[in-house]
């Protein structure tokens, strides 16, 4: 049973989310609470396995909040998220801080959206319950204000018009993929990247990497040619494809169905990029609930593309990677950390090779 405490000032909100998560007889709420001052005492009396939390409240913001929690009593939480500009600001800092996953509250009605809203918040509890939250804080400690270091691109990995990075990530992929990017040099070789992550979020999530990585990062365009330096992300509701195109790879955009039960599906991007690409590929499956991505990275490999997953230790949430690793798509496993060099060594070594 998977206890949750409600964090949230509105009593109406409460409510609905109690109504919403009760309705799986695995998730039982063992509490709410209106504001951080009163769940901070229920906390440690109830302590619940996950903690719903609402950004803006009265007395102390959500924010401020989640990092004590985080910094005293490690425990995974679930932001619940507003569809605007600030609130898409706020909630990837949230992620930054520790936070687990988060839901976009539907409208001021509740109508049109409940539905959706109430499967994506049980999903998401469910799946934050098997985070490992205390063992990814105790691992953050002593590498707090440490940079990841950067990998060097040798000239002749640059020099290959056909390398591409792939990179396909959900749950705790928000702080993986910023790790990851961080530690790849500015002039790499260009890099397409699959985050499960509703329409309104994708936009602010590239241009906070843009501000913390080396490279140019965007939210990815139709028919946009991939260039080296730069780093596509699907957008939020849509699927990401690479495809040739007179003599370039280009980004293609296409909304059609959902795949492996996402969109963006990290299996439609690992699949384009196999069929596209091949062998002058590399591509990582990192952190996150599920198995998207564990078949397109199968076909990558079989195309003769190195393939690497996030190592159980160093993952929020182990199950895309394990699933990867399951089927025999993964090469190798390795530390979040240690990703970036590995994956430009590949290439390296495929450019010997050639």
């Amino acid at each position: 049973m998977i206890k949750v405490l409600i964090v949230d000032d509105s009593a109406l909100i409460r409510s609905v989310l109690q109504t919403l998560l009760s309705e799986d007889p695995n998730i039982h709420v063992v509490g709410t609470a209106c504001d951080p001052m009163d769940a901070r005492g229920k906390i440690k009396t109830l302590n619940p396995d996950v903690v719903t939390l609402d950004i803006e409240m009265p007395n102390m913001n959500g924010l401020a909040f989640l990092e004590k929690i985080m910094r005293l009593r490690p425990t995974p939480v679930v932001m619940i998220s507003t569809l605007t500009q600030k609130g898409a600001q706020e909630t990837l800092l949230a992620l930054e801080l520790g936070a687990v996953d988060f839901v976009a509250k539907p409208g001021h009605d509740l109508e049109g959206g409940l539905e959706q809203f109430g499967r994506e918040v049980r999903e998401k509890v469910i799946a934050a319950s098997h985070s490992d939250v205390r063992g990814q804080a105790m691992a953050r400690q002593p590498a707090a204000g440490k940079p990841v270091a950067r990998a060097q691109v040798p000239a002749k990995v640059n020099s290959s018009r056909k390398a591409l990075i792939a990179i396909g990530a959900s749950t705790g992929g928000v702080e993986a993929i910023k790790t990851l990017l961080s530690g790849l040099p500015k002039d790499c070789p260009p890099v397409v990247i699959a985050q499960h992550m509703p329409p309104g979020f994708t936009e602010r999530f590239a241009a906070r990497l843009n501000e913390v990585s080396g490279l140019t990062v965007v939210e990815a365009k139709d028919r946009e040619i991939v260039k080296p330096g730069h780093a596509y992300i699907a957008p939020g509701g849509s699927h990401l494809r690479v495809e040739y195109s007179s003599g370039q790879l280009k980004c293609r955009i296409g909304a059609d169905e959902v795949v492996s039960g996402h969109r963006p599906s990290v299996d439609v991007l690992f699949s384009s990029v196999a069929q596209q690409v091949g062998a002058y590929a590399v591509g990582a499956i990192l952190t996150g609930m599920g198995k998207d991505g564990a078949n397109g990275l199968l076909e990558m490999r079989k195309a003769g593309a190195y393939t690497i997953g996030q190592s159980q230790a160093s993952a929020l949430i182990y199950g895309m990677p394990g699933a990867a690793k399951n089927i025999g798509a993964v090469e190798e496993e390795a530390k979040i950390e240690a990703i970036a060099s590995k994956l430009i060594h590949a290439l390296e070594a495929k450019r010997d090779a050639a």
